[in-house]
């Protein structure tokens, strides 16, 4: 078996909606065999194999019904809801108080019957009457706003006198919002999503009321992990994400799958330079600023300045300031020639937006895209996430199967003895 690739004990354990632990059981084997079976370390018997399939032929929902149904709040462009569509969700509100960002959104999602797209998030948690206006849902998903929590967000308002953090009247507050609406709906299960910074911010004390809320009030069993975007796009982007499931589950991030090497280079999303326009090179006035700022501050002992990459590079994180100067992602044009911004389809393709055969609509300006760019998140790291989250998901939608269906995967554990025979 290739490094990354599924066994087909794994390809058909995540095809039947099962975690490690209920694939073991189904088919009457230790949870430790099962995962020499996921690793590749050990074959099955066929019958193993033949029990999975037909146990997710069985489970296999009505192509016209969805397997659960979630909410995307601060959903910016829609990063989020990329990944939890592709196993099988389906959207039944989104909340976006950005109107730039939502144009962008209502672009690439086309609006569907029962879907209710909203603005500012506030007004459906005012009281309980507006937050029962919120749909039914099994999922929640929110990248709720990080500026106040970021490294560059905290540094800004300090220098500017404001406040930051839970402190910050407009952004920071904004957790609770979700919090409230986990209370109120119970969703079976969530992904949050920020800055790395969030683990740190106020010496810890941010995170710990986050994790204390979600878990102490909310009661839900909760893991995190900081995931480096690396593996997937050419960006060295590293955001915390949180997972919660209502019922006590397996989950773990250990199951992450990362892809194969080598990874991508910056030279993989690159346009061929003939079609690049001539606006996204620098002005020599530009170039020349940022070429003295780096030496400032370079002869004072830090690390500030542009980030100069080739074809071979991964680049920094993209920011949401990129529109400003391009300098924390400045490409190459050769000795001599000053260097160009990213152009905003490449940036789609930065940002695992655009990828295969997904293609990303951008129908803003240049300097609206660059911002939501900078504030998306890293689509092909959510879709890994999403497909991990998948088998607990579902396991949590079987325990509302009809007393029908419940007999029907009795009877699949029951052939357990085709694998003991």
């Amino acid at each position: 078996m290739a490094d990354g690739e599924l066994s087909e004990f794994a390809r058909v354990r995540l095809e039947a909606g099962l975690s490690l632990k209920e694939a073991a059981s189904l088919v009457g084997v230790a949870e430790r065999t099962a995962r020499r079976y996921e690793e590749g370390e050990t074959e099955p018997k066929k019958a193993v194999i033949i029990i999975l399939q037909q146990y997710a032929e069985a489970r296999r929902p009505d192509r016209d019904q969805p397997a659960f149904r979630f909410i995307d709040l601060f959903a910016g462009i829609g990063g989020l809801r990329v990944g939890f569509e592709a196993i099988g969700g389906k959207c039944v509100f989104t909340s976006e108080w950005d109107k730039y960002a939502a144009q962008t959104y209502a672009r690439n999602f086309p609006e569907e019957e029962g879907h209710v797209f909203a603005g500012d998030i506030r007004e459906y948690t005012k009281d309980d009457t507006a937050l029962d206006m919120i749909p039914e849902h099994d999922v929640l998903l929110a990248g709720f706003p990080c500026q106040p929590f970021s490294i560059a967000g905290v540094s800004k308002k300090n220098a500017l006198g404001r406040k930051h953090g839970f402190l910050d009247e407009t952004q920071g507050t904004l957790f609770f919002d979700v919090a409230q609406i986990i209370k109120r709906h119970r969703p079976k299960a969530f992904l949050l999503e920020n800055v790395k910074n969030l683990e740190r911010h106020d010496k810890g004390r941010t995170f710990a009321t986050i994790m204390k809320v979600l878990t102490e009030e909310l009661g839900y069993q909760v893991t995190t992990r900081v995931v480096s975007s690396e593996p997937w796009v050419p960006q060295k982007r590293e955001r915390i994400f949180i997972v919660g499931f209502r019922e006590d589950t397996d989950f773990s991030f250990d199951e992450l799958r990362l892809p194969p090497k080598p990874w991508p280079t910056l030279g993989d999303i690159l346009e061929p330079a003939d079609r690049v326009p001539e606006k996204y090179t620098l002005t020599p006035k530009l170039w020349q600023y940022l070429q003295d700022y780096k030496a400032k501050h370079n002869a004072k002992g830090n690390g500030f300045g542009y980030g100069l990459c080739g074809p071979d590079d991964v680049t920094r994180t993209l920011s949401a300031r990129y529109y400003k100067d391009g300098s924390e992602v400045l490409v190459s044009r050769g000795k001599g020639k000053n260097p160009r911004r990213l152009t905003p389809a490449e940036c789609a393709r930065l940002m695992g937006f655009e990828r295969g055969n997904r293609f990303w609509s951008i129908p803003v300006s240049d300097t609206q895209a660059y911002k939501q760019f900078g504030n998306a998140v890293v689509v092909p790291v959510v879709e890994a996430i999403a497909e991990i989250m998948e088998p607990y998901i579902r396991s949590a939608m079987a325990r509302e199967l009809t007393a029908g269906d419940k007999l029907q995967r009795d009877l699949y554990r029951g052939r357990r003895m085709v694998v003991n025979g």
